[in-house]
């Protein structure tokens, strides 16, 4: 995958222009045009910066070229934004609570389902 070209495709696709892309990522708008030159190749500070200020995950950038998953739902945009200040080991709690959350969901899902079902009857 071609990062600069990929880059280019997602700030059109977002109708940014260089300038404003690097405005709301926070880094220089020479970096930006080195990027999608082919002169620079982003660290992960970078390309997070920028695909935070897309609304757009890692996944997403590194997603198949003309695959945009569009920008994050605000509520999870911010979400992340806080996750990002905890340590490793809160993200790891974090984790740990949501997969309990789903797990608790998908089990009271099947409850219900079961209690909706008719009995079983033998023959």
């Amino acid at each position: 995958m071609d990062i600069g070209v990929r880059l280019k495709e997602l700030r059109q696709n977002a109708e940014l222009s260089g300038k404003a892309l690097a405005t709301k990522a926070g880094i220089a708008q020479s970096t930006i045009s080195e990027i999608e030159s082919g002169k620079l190749t982003p660290g992960v500070r970078i390309l997070e910066k920028v695909c935070q200020a897309l609304s757009i995950t890692l996944a997403d950038f590194f997603a198949p070229s003309g695959v945009v998953f569009g920008p994050l739902p605000e509520d999870l945009a911010k979400i992340l934004k806080k996750a990002r200040q905890l340590t490793p080991e809160q993200r790891t709690t974090v984790y740990l609570v949501i997969d309990a959350l789903l797990k608790q969901s998908r089990s009271a899902k099947q409850n219900n389902v079961a209690e909706d079902s008719p009995p079983y009857e033998e023959d």
